[in-house]
């Protein structure tokens, strides 16, 4: 096994303890409700997006890339919602195969970023799906 192989089968072993970690004993949650429209004005309006590093993208795993990070079963392709203030992320739901939304467990870094910490509102977040099926 080559160094490289070995080195990103290490770091997607670390990434899965650090999300057990921080989910615990989740089980099976029920769905949440999607992110309610703040009255107007408000800075933090619901937005969909899918800009964010999933394991399958190398730059996933390159600590020196400064951007948002998402750990699911479903990577970018269900509907993600977000909502913001002044470009940092402070919340996202997303959609199971269903169409429910479901929060996403923020972790307390960017893991495996390394360089963001001096950054506006500490930089890109990662976000963790709370429901590994067949966990």
């Amino acid at each position: 096994m080559s160094p490289v192989i070995r080195r990103a089968a290490r770091l997607a072993a670390t990434t899965t303890l650090a999300a057990a970690a921080v989910l615990g004993s989740a089980g099976a949650a029920a769905a949440d409700e999607w992110p309610p429209i703040p009255p107007y004005p408000s800075p933090s309006v619901p937005f969909e997006t899918k800009d964010f590093l999933t394991p399958t993208d190398p730059d996933y795993w390159n600590p020196f890339v400064s951007k948002n990070r998402l750990t699911s079963p479903f990577g970018t392709s269900t509907r993600i919602v977000c909502t913001a203030f002044h470009g940092v992320l402070t919340g996202c739901w997303q959609a199971d195969q269903n169409g429910q939304p479901h929060k996403l467990v923020p972790l307390p870094l960017d893991f495996p970023g390394s360089t963001q910490s001096s950054m506006p509102g500490g930089g890109p977040a990662h976000f963790v799906y709370p429901i590994i099926p067949g966990m």
